[in-house]
């Protein structure tokens, strides 16, 4: 009996150890697989048009991973893709393809499509009327109409509000809106800050510029076109042209804190954000383009 009883505690103890032995070895694999903390600064430049919408969810990254800092600034979409290009930011932002901009090695870049932004044009609110013509956007653009009443407003001077060459919306605007006419001269504004449009025409009686939809609001009135209100529906069906992708361009892969930052932009946390501040998702678009599109 006490050859017995030894050989039962002996077989108890091996497998006490055997089983130590392997919750040991559990929880080291459960450290080993641990995330490497989230840490560095990174700088996204370039288009003002998604510049909300990237400033919002670096500042939500950064409440989740506190040791790590992404810098959003504006500049305009040639700006972005320019300095992104030369290495002195890891992101560029723009509203239209590389392949658009003269002097960029598109090749080098990685697009990452980030969402779809309508462009509205905008008018002063003393501004009457609530539609124009495709004819009648181009000839007021062009300079060929001067003065409201001539589109069945108010006897009152037309003054474009011009951004910059740089501006990825006024290349957009210029594409889809003006069929590639260039603009006639109004109030040129050096920055391509969509924020100081969206100030001087509602300052400026019978002023006339483009916004993104995320930057629209009550002190300006959007025109419908042909007709077509600039609205989510009309866009992603196609009725309404005047769009464009919201892009993040990296000069090769991605990696480490960017690659991070970019898989944020793409994940279930951003999406909320996008419908909130007036951009559309990829996946909601019907129709397509690419950048030798019309």
């Amino acid at each position: 009996m006490k050859f017995k009883q030894v050989l039962a505690i002996s077989l108890m103890l091996v497998t006490v150890a055997a089983v130590a032995g392997c919750g040991g070895g559990g929880t080291q694999k459960a450290n080993e697989g641990q995330k490497t903390q989230i840490s560095g600064n990174i700088t996204a430049s370039g288009s003002t048009a998604l510049q909300p919408l990237a400033e919002k969810a670096a500042q939500q990254f950064g409440q989740k991973n506190p040791n790590a800092k992404v810098i959003v600034q504006g500049g305009g979409s040639g700006t972005g893709l320019t300095q992104v290009a030369q290495g002195a930011v890891q992101i560029g932002d723009s509203d239209i393809f590389a392949e658009e901009k003269s002097g960029i090695n598109a090749g080098e870049l990685v697009d990452h499509k980030v969402c779809v932004v309508g462009f509205a044009t905008v008018v002063n609110k003393k501004v009457t009327i609530d539609n124009l013509t495709h004819q009648q956007l181009l000839d007021i653009f062009t300079g060929k109409i001067t003065n409201w009443k001539e589109v069945g407003g108010p006897d009152l001077k037309i003054t474009i509000v011009n951004r910059p060459a740089s501006s990825g919306t006024r290349a957009t605007f210029k594409k889809y809106a003006l069929k590639g006419a260039e603009e006639a001269t109004g109030i040129g504004l050096q920055s391509d800050a969509s924020g100081t449009v969206l100030k001087t025409v509602a300052e400026t009686d019978g002023a006339v510029s483009y916004l993104a939809l995320s930057y629209v609001n009550d002190s300006v009135k959007a025109l419908k076109l042909d007709g077509v209100e600039p609205t989510v529906a009309n866009i992603t069906s196609g009725k309404y042209p005047i769009w464009s992708y919201e892009h993040m361009y990296t000069k090769g892969q991605p990696t480490g804190l960017t690659k991070d930052f970019l898989d944020y932009m793409g994940s279930d946390d951003v999406k909320p954000l996008i419908k909130q501040l007036g951009y559309i998702p990829n996946s909601d678009m019907k129709v397509s383009r690419t950048a030798t599109s019309n």
